[in-house]
């Protein structure tokens, strides 16, 4: 899905309108990948890469509901139900105040206790499947990436989930976010607010933690801001024994994860070539580019 695709499904739709508004701009694409995120008329709309991320975009809003009871700051939805379009599932959601500051490692941290401090929702989460989405990614790829790399993949995600199901975790399994990241948390006049929460699940808290060490030896976090993040939250990941596996897991779906945009984008298909390069080389050092 390119934007064009995705600014013909909110046309489809209909963009909403908030109470006061007289008329609909035009929507301002925020970001692309997993979803197309737009940005309209005081509120934001997230249209899904296809049929399958219904289900998906109905638990996000349910989550949103869940969080808001709990108190906890993070997005909130302006629509209960997801729309399904052409395909493709829409969500709608309350447009924040502009940031004030850049999010931090300590903001996170801090907002990772929370969520890790409470109980079971009313409803089902998912265990975080890792590496559900590399067979969706990869088939989205298709000819733009070689087969070798994919069949790589494919074998590196199977002996992973093998390893990642035999950890034992060294805290208590429970609701986590499943993105930890600073840039999914947005400062605004009245702090900080948690932000994309479609990937929401009950499974290893050590999930939410070796994000940041990946992004730490992989992206370029200097060592004293993933230092602040470990000192913040209480702990440090990476004196886990099952770390390494987790963020091998973790490096394969994102590599994967680059090759769906590949069809579209050279510089998707030269950022998956480095990080698959890397992978097959055991090259633990390579520098990944956010994307």
């Amino acid at each position: 899905m390119d934007e064009a695709r995705a600014r013909a499904v909110l046309a489809t739709a209909g963009l909403p309108r908030t109470p006061h508004s007289t008329r609909t701009p035009a929507p301002a694409l925020l970001s692309l990948g997993e979803n197309a995120v737009f940005a309209t008329a005081g509120l934001v709309v997230k249209v899904g890469r296809e049929a399958a991320l219904l289900e998906r975009a109905e638990r996000e809003l349910a989550v949103a509901g869940w969080l808001e009871q709990a108190g906890i700051p993070a997005v909130r939805a302006a629509e209960p139900k997801p729309r399904l379009v052409d395909g493709h599932p829409v969500t709608v959601w309350h447009r924040l105040p502009d940031a004030v500051r850049p999010a931090g490692p300590e903001d996170l941290a801090a907002l990772l206790r929370r969520i890790h401090a409470l109980p079971e929702p009313p409803f089902a989460l998912p265990a975080r499947d890792l590496l559900g989405g590399v067979e969706r990614w990869l088939r989205l790829a298709g000819e733009a990436i070689d087969p070798a790399d994919a069949a790589y993949l494919r074998a590196r995600r199977d002996a992973y989930a093998g390893q990642v199901a035999a950890l034992t975790p060294h805290l208590p399994r429970g609701p986590i976010h499943g993105d930890a990241l600073p840039r999914n948390v947005h400062v605004g006049p009245d702090g900080p607010v948690l932000v994309d929460l479609e990937t929401v699940s009950f499974d290893l808290r050590e999930h939410d933690l070796v994000v940041m060490a990946l992004s730490r030896d992989r992206y370029g976090l200097p060592a004293e801001s993933y230092d602040a993040f470990a000192t913040a939250y209480g702990w440090d990941v990476r004196d886990w024994e099952g770390c390494s596996v987790l963020r091998g897991a973790r490096e394969t779906a994102s590599c994967a994860w680059v090759a769906q945009h590949a069809p579209a984008n050279p510089k998707a298909l030269a950022e998956f070539r480095r990080r698959v390069t890397s992978l097959r080389d055991a090259d633990t050092q390579q520098r990944w580019h956010a994307f």
